[in-house]
């Protein structure tokens, strides 16, 4: 891989178009492909090659929405009206105000494009000393992509659109069984756009193209580089839903197989869903029907699915998880949940903790060693070590205005079908008999029974160590 890195290089991302084939109120390039918007996918590629200011050039349309999911870490350039890719550049220089050199300039619907492919792309066009390059593909013949045409010494000299391109001084090519198509990725040298980029001429609609600028550097004798894409697949851009769902399949699989090449076990690859933030861990395996989604991380060692989705969780190392759904949660080592729980945000679950059919928990913290087993709601709680928590036990945690704390201290035992009416507190080692509503505090080794609980004694249960 080559290093970029300074101000030599500026990258440009073309994010303005409308998208109106995606018959969608959100713009096209916020549509996601394995868990992100497709705008993150050029942004994240500029940043790994090590170019150190990117623009993206936006619309007054989703400039807002684009600025919200990117933030700080791009400039904004934004062109007024959709005069096509020539123009989009245009403005990216106005923003940059003389400050590149080289320029990097990728679309913002491309996600499948490779830190490889680009890479020799640059290497090429330094190499080459060349004011114009471009990364170009090997297809199948009538795809709706720029044809790439070389004169008799296999020099690039135009690239002609399907329909042809008016003005070109090179015929339009015959089908065949491949041909070389233009990817959308260039790489320029200031100097060439500063004396090109003016003399493109518009189309009858009005637009400028950046393709333009290939035939008129051709015709300048201005040399003009070229690398070819390591994968066809990586030219794929997304102009409907359809195409979106066929750029995601492939993407998906690459995550998948990085994911078995790097130590994780996935039996059934075609069932299984991994986001693109998602990290896992050796020796895991990842059952049937599992998505794990958003920024989950997944420790070495677990066993997770079949039928579970994790999103936005941390799971530490050895957990089983099956049949279950957690959002928002963080698990410590050695935790077991399910089958069909439901962690939502704001759970904590520390190591040794268990959690068996049909539990819920939302905003609370187990610690090391609490067992749930059945049909247990738990809510805004604290739950000690070494509790266990009776099937069919219920926080409830809501007065129907605020939601409200139940703190269950270490080594308490709740019976089946407690009530625990918040606030409350159930002291340490502590006991409640089946069917109790507590309502008031019980306090620690205390023995509460009935509706409403009352203390009877002492729990003779002795302490579970957890």
């Amino acid at each position: 891989m080559v290093e970029v890195v300074g101000q030599q290089w500026t990258g440009v991302i073309l994010a303005a178009g409308h998208g109106v084939r995606m018959q969608s109120r959100l713009p096209k390039v916020l549509h996601q492909v394995c868990g992100k918007e497709l705008i993150r996918y050029p942004v994240e590629l500029l940043h790994r090659l090590g170019v150190g200011t990117v623009v993206v050039v936006v619309s007054p349309d989703n400039d807002a929405r684009i600025r919200q999911i990117l933030g700080d870490a791009v400039e904004y350039a934004t062109q007024p009206e959709m005069w096509g890719t020539g123009d989009a550049l245009t403005w990216a220089l106005k923003q940059l105000d003389g400050r590149a050199e080289q320029l990097l300039v990728l679309n913002g619907d491309v996600p499948l494009l490779t830190l490889d492919s680009v890479s020799r792309l640059v290497q090429r066009h330094l190499e080459q000393a060349a004011g114009l390059s471009l990364l170009t593909a090997q297809t199948v013949a009538g795809q709706d992509l720029g044809r790439v045409i070389r004169d008799n010494q296999g020099r690039v000299v135009d690239i002609v659109e399907p329909a042809g391109r008016s003005g070109s001084p090179y015929p339009q090519v015959p089908d065949n069984p491949a041909t070389e198509v233009n990817v959308g990725v260039y790489c320029f040298s200031s100097g060439f756009l500063a004396a090109n980029l003016k003399r493109i001429e518009p189309s009858s609609q009005g637009e400028s193209y950046i393709t333009s600028l290939v035939a008129l550097g051709a015709e300048s004798g201005e040399p003009i580089g070229s690398e070819t894409c390591g994968d066809p697949d990586e030219l794929m851009g997304v102009n409907n839903r359809l195409q979106l769902s066929q750029v995601e399949a492939i993407q998906r699989r690459r995550i998948l197989e990085s994911w078995m090449i790097a130590g994780v076990t996935i039996p059934d690859p075609a069932s299984v869903y991994i986001d693109g933030d998602v990290t896992v861990g050796q020796d895991s395996v990842i059952l049937p029907n599992t998505a794990l989604r958003g920024h989950t991380s997944i420790g070495e060692d677990c066993q997770i699915g079949p039928n579970a989705v994790i999103e936005d969780s941390a799971v530490g190392d050895g957990c089983r998880i099956i049949a279950s759904m957690l959002e928002g949660a963080t698990v410590e080592a050695d935790v077991e949940v399910g089958p069909f729980s439901h962690l939502r945000p704001g759970t904590y679950l520390e190591s040794g903790v268990r959690l068996g059919n049909y539990v819920e928990i939302k905003n609370s913290r187990l610690s090391t060693g609490a067992v749930s087993g059945h049909f247990s709601y738990l809510g805004d709680a604290t739950i000690g070590a070494g509790v266990n928590i009776g099937a069919g036990t219920v926080t409830c945690n809501y007065d129907g205005r605020d939601k409200l704390p139940t703190v269950i201290e270490a080594g308490a035992f709740i019976g089946c079908d407690t009530m625990l009416v918040a606030p409350v507190t159930v002291g340490a080692n502590a006991a409640t008999g089946a069917g109790a509503v507590v309502t008031k505090d019980i306090p620690a080794a205390g023995l509460a029974v009935g509706m409403p609980a009352r203390i009877v004694g002492k729990n003779r249960i002795p302490h579970r160590a957890p």
